[in-house]
């Protein structure tokens, strides 16, 4: 039978020789590699690709800023930052739903069609005539962006173990670094050669092209993006078109994650829902990523650059092109690209899974650089700062190890899973849509003192936080161990506990809690 065949080649837990450090997939067995092949080959190639464009559509606006949207649509004031808090609001309201959704209906019609309806709010950009036309599309480019991040994360941990998941959920998120750099040089390339043809100014030009690039990455994956491995018609595309082999792939990636305690969808029930709300996790485990994500330094560089050209001169003599404005800050998101590839393949590798360790280490680092750039004197060293705010972005890369960690903690309950990767990333931009208007002003930088206190104060509650759920997961290992050596053979009491177990099982990382 197939399922047997799949289970009798499954190898979840294996000697990983030196080829495999390098691509997890050289230790498995031939059927579960070519199976991985065809998932990476369709899955991690449309969600990188789309998140290289969701971002590149994200930072347009900050590029457009830098580069005559300013002067254009006269936003001498916050409005640049009040139009981030809206593109916030529209990006809040879809992911919650967004990715329950994903729980009952194949990826492969939801995702790009979110993508198609992104493309088509950024193409509108170009054509802004004041600032309240601005802020109508940047709200449905964030409506329709909502559900492109958390969806992909909760979609890679339906198709990959603890040992293979940092390297493909980074690969997918440093494409959003990428993207975000590549808007830089594809802004300026536009100021450069495309201002003024056809009565355009070159910052409307860089949406029109943003747009044109997006859409097709949309139809990639309506004809290729795989459902999930438990959903019933799983798309031929990827798969062999022969219907026993095609059987045969689909019941070894059932029972991969099978395997590791990671659940398919599941009815709701009033019973589901009470469990959920009453668990520790609904309430503990969000607000990790939320603390993270609002703990980053926004970066003053761009800002930094644009006020040596304010009138007086801060330091004569010293001025800076649109262009170079634009392109001096990207070696940062090439350092954030190799920084986050290392962490994700020494999390998956030699540290075997365990994601609890980079998440102290961001902590720390970004202490540093925010003590660093708080108190250094703006004008004083010009290398000076261009070492620390390129050097500043080895911190704030423990995002996508946040989101796996939520995911495989919570596997014994899909719904429950879906729900917390969407909230840990929904919340964490609902006090992004505020926080910014009091502590990361635009008419602060580029010194942000404020914001660079905030991005302190927040490193050390992550510190704690996470401390928090450790001691959590170690609480439901002891006392799991416990039960097996008492041997418990009657059902629980009903309790706090009783309601986690039930809901999500063993505690997704409590078995690689080495210390």
């Amino acid at each position: 039978m197939a399922s047997t065949r799949a289970e009798d080649n499954l190898t979840v837990k294996q000697k990983i020789s030196w080829a495999g450090y390098l691509w997890d997939t050289a230790d498995l067995p031939p059927d579960e590699r070519w199976l991985l092949f065809k998932v990476d080959a369709s899955l991690l190639i449309f969600a990188s690709l789309g998140y290289f464009l969701k971002n590149l559509d994200q930072s347009n606006v900050n590029n457009a800023f830098l580069s005559g949207m300013k002067e254009d649509l006269s936003m001498y004031g916050n409005e640049l930052v009040t139009a981030t808090s809206i593109w916030t609001v529209g990006y809040v309201i879809g992911q919650i739903p967004s990715n329950l959704l994903l729980t009952r209906i194949s990826p492969r019609w939801l995702i790009p069609g979110l993508e198609i309806g992104w493309g088509l709010a950024t193409l509108g950009n170009y054509a802004v005539k004041d600032i309240k036309a601005l802020y109508a599309l940047r709200f449905l480019v964030g409506l329709f962006e909502s559900g492109f991040y958390p969806g992909i994360h909760y979609i890679l941990g339906c198709w990959y173990t603890p040992r293979e998941l940092s390297k493909r959920s980074y690969i997918f998120w440093v494409s959003g670094n990428l993207g975000t750099m590549f808007s830089g040089f594809l802004q300026s390339a536009a100021y450069t050669n495309l201002g003024g043809v056809n009565g355009l100014q070159g910052w409307r030009w860089l949406f029109i092209v943003d747009a044109v690039i997006t859409l097709p990455i949309a139809l990639f994956g309506l004809a290729l993006l795989p459902a999930l491995p438990w959903q019933q018609n799983l798309s031929v595309n990827y798969m062999t078109p022969h219907a026993d082999t095609r059987k045969q792939e689909i019941e070894i990636a059932r029972a991969r994650m099978k395997a590791i305690g990671r659940k398919g969808s599941e009815p709701w029930s009033w019973a589901k829902l009470r469990r959920l709300l009453t668990g520790w996790h609904f309430w503990i485990l969000p607000m990790l990523y939320v603390i993270w994500n609002n703990s980053s330094i926004q970066s003053p560089m761009g800002y930094w650059l644009k006020s040596f050209n304010n009138v007086p001169a801060p330091v004569p003599g010293v001025s800076f092109t649109v262009s170079q404005i634009n392109l001096l800050p990207l070696p940062g998101n090439a350092i954030v690209v190799v920084n986050s590839l290392a962490w994700a393949w020494i999390a998956d590798g030699p540290m075997r899974g365990t994601r609890w360790p980079f998440i102290y280490l961001n902590a720390v680092l970004m202490i540093i650089f925010a003590v660093t750039l708080r108190q250094l004197p703006i004008y004083q060293s010009i290398t000076g700062h261009f070492v620390i705010y390129y050097l500043s972005n080895i911190a704030g890369s423990a995002g996508p190890m946040i989101l796996n960690w939520i995911g495989e903690i919570s596997s014994g309950d899909n719904e429950a899973r879906a729900i917390l990767v969407a909230m840990g990333n929904d919340l964490a931009y609902v006090v992004q849509a505020v926080a910014p208007n009091f502590v990361w002003k635009t008419t602060d930088f580029p010194a942000a003192t404020k914001g660079m206190t905030w991005s302190i104060v927040l490193s050390c509650l992550l510190i704690f936080w996470n401390t928090v759920v450790l001691s959590f997961l170690w609480r439901d290992r002891r006392k799991a161990k416990q039960q097996i050596e008492s041997d418990i053979t009657d059902e629980p009491e009903e309790s706090l506990d009783g309601k986690d177990t039930a809901t999500f099982g063993p505690s997704g990382d409590v078995p690689r809690l080495s210390v």
